[in-house]
């Protein structure tokens, strides 16, 4: 059963480890990050809320709020380094201290075949969801050894699991490259306490098909996938951002404390098929 948002205006699972930590997440302003700054707040978290400035992220900011939770909106663009670090500066100066980091903006951006793609379509790709990653992390650690702290990053089935997105091989790279990045993180991070997860998402209700630009060239290249019963084995239709949420607020708790440098499939085993 879907959650509704009743369950996200009373969050299934209290982690009381949350409470008063600072979270920042990247691409907070609608879908997953929005839902997981959201859950965040409602679990006594303040939140830096990162995004491109648009009304999206101000009605984020506006609705945690109104619940009666903190958050400040810094308008950013993860593949710009500077304004990457001026984002953690902006939330430690804020409240003296970082524990969590959602490294979630994502695009999928232009789909076309190897052949026909352009290389400035692949290197921006690439620059928002894997260099816009590896600018979280980078940015993150001094804020965080000291005290240690969770980072998660979005990455996807596609790229790990699933390989049938044709045209997708910017976005499949970008999301394989997130993992193995996580993992040498994971690893290299652990003497400060720091952990480093990334979470698998298949079909999920967002809105990142704003940004998702299909070629004509496509139809050259794709071979018929078909699944008469539908692709969505659990529960028969795409995840909802807020069930994403539950699993990185999870993430970010010490309920996962001895769980670092993996990857998390939440799919309802759509990439099993």
């Amino acid at each position: 059963m879907h959650m509704s948002v009743q369950t996200l205006q009373k969050p299934g699972m209290i982690l009381p480890d949350l409470k008063d930590k600072v979270a920042l997440v990247t691409g907070a302003g609608s879908g997953i990050g929005k839902a997981a700054a959201i859950m965040f707040a409602q679990q006594g978290m303040k939140v830096c809320l990162v995004d491109l400035k648009d009304e999206r992220t101000e009605q984020t900011k506006k609705q945690i709020a109104e619940a009666g939770g903190e958050a400040i909106a810094v308008d950013v663009d993860t593949a710009d380094p500077e304004r990457v670090a001026e984002a953690f500066e902006q939330a430690v100066k804020k409240w003296g201290r970082l524990d969590v980091v959602f490294a979630n903006a994502g695009i999928n951006g232009v789909l076309a075949p190897i052949e026909d793609m352009k290389l400035e379509d692949w290197d921006r790709t690439l620059s928002v969801n894997l260099r816009g990653t590896f600018l979280c992390i980078k940015y993150a650690v001094p804020h965080m050894k000291d005290k240690g702290g969770s980072i998660i990053v979005t990455s996807s089935i596609n790229g790990s699991r699933a390989f049938s997105g044709f045209g997708m091989t910017a976005y499949s790279t970008s999301k394989a490259g997130q993992v193995a990045l996580a993992k040498m993180a994971s690893l290299e991070l652990a003497r400060y306490k720091i952990r480093v997860n990334a979470i698998c998402p298949g079909s999920i209700k967002t809105n990142i098909g704003e940004n998702t630009k299909p070629t004509p060239e496509l139809d050259k290249i794709k071979i018929p996938v078909k699944y008469p019963e539908g692709s969505q084995p659990l529960e028969h239709a795409p995840g909802e951002p807020e069930q994403v949420a539950s699993l990185v607020a999870f993430l970010a708790s010490d309920a996962s404390s001895h769980i670092t440098g993996t990857e998390l499939f939440i799919d309802g085993a759509e990439s099993l098929l």
